[in-house]
């Protein structure tokens, strides 16, 4: 089971990674219901509209992070908001084989409690690693990254270096 945190599910949706994503992962994705709302909930983007149209095609199941108490703690002793307590609460209880995550909190959250995660940058090298992406369009979708993403400048210029490399 691979679980999505809101940040990176937007990020994979936005830089139109999402289909691509879905179509090679080869097990079942899930979001908590916080994620939902914060990546679906009031507006109509592009990027809420792709994970709707995934949701409605039960390509991306929702679920519910049952340990309330459990989100409730790790949003505490995290600083982290709802969906990334209700994300890590899901992976943690469901034993997910990987979270997606993005939030620096997150991250660290993950790194304490033993949970494997990974992030946009990481999953678009990986789908060009994979040859799924020519060179020309994962540099453009590292781009659009930069550009609506948090990270920093490093992160950027070490995936470039990665995504510039021969297959």
């Amino acid at each position: 089971m691979f679980v999505f945190d809101a940040s990176t599910l937007i990020l994979t949706a936005k830089i139109d990674l999402l289909e691509i994503f879905l179509d090679e992962i080869g097990m079942e994705v899930v979001i908590p219901q916080a994620v939902e709302e914060e990546s679906c909930g009031v507006k109509k983007s592009y990027d809420s509209l792709m994970i709707r149209k995934a949701l409605d095609e039960s390509r991306i199941i929702v679920a519910t992070a049952k340990d309330k108490r459990l989100v409730t703690r790790l949003r505490e002793d995290f600083s982290i908001g709802k969906g990334e307590s209700e994300a890590i609460a899901l992976a943690l209880h469901e034993k997910a084989s990987l979270l997606g995550v993005d939030d620096k909190n997150g991250i660290n959250a993950c790194k304490l409690l033993g949970i494997s995660f990974t992030t946009a940058i990481a999953i678009l090298v990986r789908t060009y690693k994979k040859g799924l992406l020519d060179q020309h369009e994962a540099l453009a979708k590292l781009t659009l990254l930069a550009k609506h993403g948090w990270y920093r400048s490093s992160f950027i210029e070490d995936a470039r270096r990665r995504l510039e490399m021969q297959l």
